[in-house]
């Protein structure tokens, strides 16, 4: 099968089965493995010449941009492999791509303590700060989506998510009665209408500000860690994993919510225990 032919293939299947955000994450890759290899046999195509396309390509790009992209081209090849029925072995599926684009390794989060969250919560003074704070560290949203909440969205304790990263239409996040109460008088105090952003800021400046806050406590913090600390704290004070995953934090798998969760500690472990079973 000539290489164009199967990146047209590869390109009407993410159209139809995925988002743009991941149409558009696989596009450089694509044109230009096609500039390089457009007219060639997919099958004649070598591993040794597939590690050096991925070398000029990520060369300079840090090793999870790296893994990501050798990922890409493997799933492109199991695609066609799969779907075109070629009887030939996935060039990407070697030891030495596989070793030499490996996944960067994990570093433990750190996750931040109750007490740090609430004071970063209570100084903050402006009322949408605050907001902005309790609705990550209370309810488990990302920071992204917090940002696209529309004044239509919220709805007593519950709030609309339009377009969420799982890819689905909408989804619910829940809120605790003190935060609906306090959004929902904010919403109204500020005239906010059904269409209306409820928090008109971009990005970059949201983590300023909670990078500025957690500086005031000499702590640092990302919007991410307000979100991973939901969780967290959830799952420390009994909330079952499924819960948490599924409620919280929304996620699709499992294994995903438990890398957020952060690492248990002995002392940790031994209460739990005597909570299970008795001193």
């Amino acid at each position: 099968m000539i290489t164009k032919e199967a990146i047209t293939l590869f390109k009407y299947y993410l159209q139809s089965n995925h988002k743009q955000r991941t149409i558009e994450s696989y596009r450089l890759l694509l044109e230009r493995f096609e500039v390089i290899f457009a007219q060639k046999d997919l099958e004649t195509i070598a591993t040794d010449e597939i590690f050096h396309f991925l070398e000029t390509l990520t060369g300079n790009m840090a090793k999870s941009t790296r893994r990501l992209r050798y990922a890409q081209l493997k799933a492109f090849y199991n695609f066609i492999i799969d779907r075109c029925s070629l009887n030939m072995r996935n060039p990407c599926s070697t030891s030495l791509l596989s070793k030499s684009f490996k996944a960067p390794k994990q570093q433990p989060h750190k996750i931040l303590d109750r007490e740090t969250v609430d004071e970063m919560i209570y100084n903050t003074k402006r009322q949408r700060d605050r907001l902005i704070l309790e609705l990550q560290a209370r309810c488990g949203l990302r920071i992204g989506e917090l940002l696209k909440i529309k004044g239509s969205d919220v709805s007593d304790r519950t709030i609309t998510l339009r377009e969420p990263k799982s890819g689905k239409e909408t989804e619910r996040a829940y809120m605790p009665e003190n935060v609906s109460r306090k959004l929902a008088e904010y919403v109204k105090e500020k005239a906010i209408n059904g269409e209306d952003r409820i928090f008109p800021i971009c990005y970059s400046t949201a983590r300023s500000l909670i990078k500025r806050l957690g500086t005031k406590l000499n702590v640092r913090v990302a919007p991410h860690d307000l979100r991973r600390y939901s969780a967290t704290y959830a799952s420390r004070n009994g909330v079952p994993l499924e819960v948490v995953s599924k409620v919280i934090l929304r996620h699709q798998d499992l294994k995903t919510t438990q890398v957020y969760l952060g690492k248990i500690s002995d002392s940790e472990a031994i209460r739990w225990m005597d909570v299970l079973h008795g001193k």
